[in-house]
């Protein structure tokens, strides 16, 4: 790969701003809408799927690991000052 090709830094800082601002907003309505789900679940007290306990731990488990990433980019950030 050229380096011509390759993101500087100023260009991933600005991709990788933009991804947060927008999952910042997307985690905000989604946590919105779990909440509601999980009050209405707990005074009907149905069955759910096996599927959304699955995919609910999968999704913790990806937050884990992003929220670890983060830590390393501001970790790299905070030694080039």
């Amino acid at each position: 790969m050229d380096t011509k090709d390759e993101p500087t830094v100023e260009m991933s800082l600005q991709a990788l701003s933009e991804a947060l601002g927008k999952a910042s907003g997307d985690l905000c309505a989604v946590r919105e809408t779990v909440d509601l789900a999980r009050c209405d679940m707990a005074s009907h007290n149905g069955s759910h799927s096996r599927a959304l306990v699955r995919d609910a731990e999968r999704v913790v488990t990806h937050l884990r690991e992003t929220e670890e990433c983060l830590y390393d980019v501001l970790k790299d950030l905070s030694e080039t000052d």
